[in-house]
């Protein structure tokens, strides 16, 4: 993808907030972040991408990255 810094900052923010205790905030940006990851999907594949492994692989491979 090409806009994988979008993503990227994202999870930089959830992670942040996660470790600040900003409940919400987290929560939020975790949907935040599903909806980015399906729009920037469709874009490159033209199809809609809602599925819980894609997500899943997302959110697996932001885990990588922030470990």
């Amino acid at each position: 993808m090409t806009n994988d810094w979008l993503i990227d900052v994202l999870a930089d923010l959830r992670a942040f907030a996660h470790k600040n205790d900003y409940v919400d905030l987290a929560a939020q940006l975790d949907r935040t972040s599903q909806i980015a990851w399906s729009e920037l999907l469709e874009q490159e594949n033209g199809t809609r991408q809602r599925e819980a492994g894609a997500w899943a692989e997302w959110n697996a491979a932001a885990a990588r990255r922030h470990h």
